[in-house]
């Protein structure tokens, strides 16, 4: 028997139901397994008004219990991550294991960020002068975290928000909030009222929060067309904002490389999470010289991959998230086949319930292409044929999106020396998508504006203010 969860907001520490209601769906069963609040305008202004209210209380203590507070969420998500795990796969469809991974990603990614601390720069201290530069809290953060990774995203932004001795209003995405509101519901006596407020709602609720004047600064991640009208949005009041957007990631494999090693590394920095991750690798170019023996592999190890529900057992990659995205990716399938492009797997799409793409893999299209062009979201690969590196290295860049890629190698120092060509934010060698909380994260051209992770993204939820002291003159006469 199906038992559906009905979850409440949380404003000023307490449960808050909403007067309407939003369906949560299970992407692999299209079945309704709960409700979300649907926030009024009236219930975003309780919950910046008591984020408002807890601002000068919370950035008053000490940044020592600010550390214990993240330490203590840690904690108890830590301890029910059994339940979180089920209920995130139930809405989110990712596999029972890679949610068990968000889950205490999340925890330790709090952990991380409480190891970080404010600078404080002294920059005269002579002749009875004195100046320094600290850092202070902003305000009220309104920030939104998106559907892919809801709870680690989300971590991203309370982390350094509430270190830094801000209060928030988070809003998870409307396809996937119970696991949000839960953590709510289980962090809710850790943090004083007011300092961490979450609201859910539809299509409405976003733009109310990004424009709302009792906001500071918006945190947003999502695609770069939303966080465009994000930054319109939080213009008119000069809000701060930190914006991590799309990405069309390249990888380069570069004819040394162990081929037989890295295939199914290279398939998973590809597929993971069913290609749902803004620095997945969306387009792969392998040197003509190992390409065939490159696509051979990774299409091998494709094919004992099981797709499935992610609450069943051996399931290694479970559905697109919702249906808007499930038809935008059927769409670029379409456009391949419409273009007469090859397909080396899948392409065929089934007809049975659940928002289910199988792993496809393409030969080689045109680079002006859809599919090399457009960044995919979901289980479809490109592979493409270089001969020259520095061709290779300028259709990499050849992209409006500067997020991450990844350069392969056997020789780590001709990787370094290709990898520092890249215009991206990020760039890895030999592996893909690692991040760490003390490490800065952000992307370059239309992929972002602003960096989370390590002191640089502590910072960006700080203003900088400098104090000058001058000491008694003392008389000369």
């Amino acid at each position: 028997m199906n038992i559906e969860i009905h979850l409440p907001m949380l404003i000023d520490g307490q449960p808050v139901a909403g007067d309407g209601r939003l369906s949560v769906i299970n992407p692999a069963t299209e079945q309704v397994i709960g409700t979300a609040p649907d926030a009024s305008p009236d219930d975003l202004d309780r919950a910046v008004a008591a984020a408002r209210a807890a601002f000068p209380g919370w950035a008053a203590t000490p940044i020592e219990e600010r550390r214990k507070a993240l330490h203590a969420m840690a904690d108890v998500i830590v301890a029910h991550k059994d339940e979180l795990k089920s209920l995130l796969t139930s809405e989110q469809g990712k596999p029972h294991a890679d949610a068990e991974g968000e889950i205490i990603g999340g925890a330790y990614w709090l952990r991380g960020t409480a190891t970080l601390d404010l600078p404080i720069t002294v920059q005269e201290d002579a002749d009875g002068r004195t100046s320094e530069t600290r850092h202070v809290p902003i305000g009220v953060v309104g920030a939104i975290a998106p559907w892919n990774f809801p709870i680690i995203l989300a971590m991203f932004k309370i982390g350094p928000a509430l270190l830094a001795g801000n209060t928030m209003v988070l809003k998870p995405s409307p396809f996937t909030p119970l696991t949000t509101l839960r953590v709510g519901q289980l962090v809710a006596d850790i943090l004083p009222p007011g300092v961490l407020n979450i609201v859910t709602g539809g299509d409405a609720l976003g733009p109310w929060l990004t424009s709302h004047p009792g906001i500071d600064k918006v945190s947003f991640t999502g695609s770069t067309a939303t966080g465009k009208r994000v930054m319109q949005s939080a213009a008119s009041s000069l809000k701060r904002v930190t914006l991590e957007l799309g990405g069309n990631d390249a990888a380069i494999v570069l004819p040394d490389v162990d081929v037989d090693a890295v295939a199914q590394d290279l398939f998973w920095a590809a597929f993971a999470n069913s290609g749902q991750i803004c620095i997945a690798t969306k387009r792969m170019y392998v040197h003509e010289d190992i390409y065939d023996r490159v696509r051979d592999a990774i299409v091998a190890y494709a094919r004992t991959v099981k797709v499935g529900d992610g609450s069943e057992q051996g399931t290694q990659l479970g559905p697109l998230n919702n249906r808007q995205q499930y038809e935008r990716v059927l769409a670029l399938i379409e456009d391949a086949k419409a273009q007469g492009h090859v397909f080396l797997m899948g392409g065929d799409v089934p007809e049975t319930p659940g928002y289910f793409v199988p792993i496809t893999i393409l030969d080689n299209p045109p680079e002006d292409s859809r599919i090399v062009q457009e960044e995919q979201f979901g289980p479809i690969l490109p592979l493409l044929r270089f001969r020259d590196i520095d061709d290779a290295v300028r259709r990499a860049n050849a992209s409006e999106y500067g997020l991450g890629g990844s350069v392969w190698a056997s020789d780590e120092d001709k990787a370094s020396e290709i990898a520092r060509q890249i215009a991206s934010g990020t760039v890895w060698i030999n592996e893909t998508r690692h991040l760490s909380p003390t490490t800065a994260f952000g992307g370059m051209k239309q992929s972002g504006l602003g960096v989370e992770g390590g002191v640089e993204g502590l910072l960006d939820y700080t203003n900088t203010q400098t104090l000058f002291r001058r000491g008694k003159q003392v008389s000369t006469a």
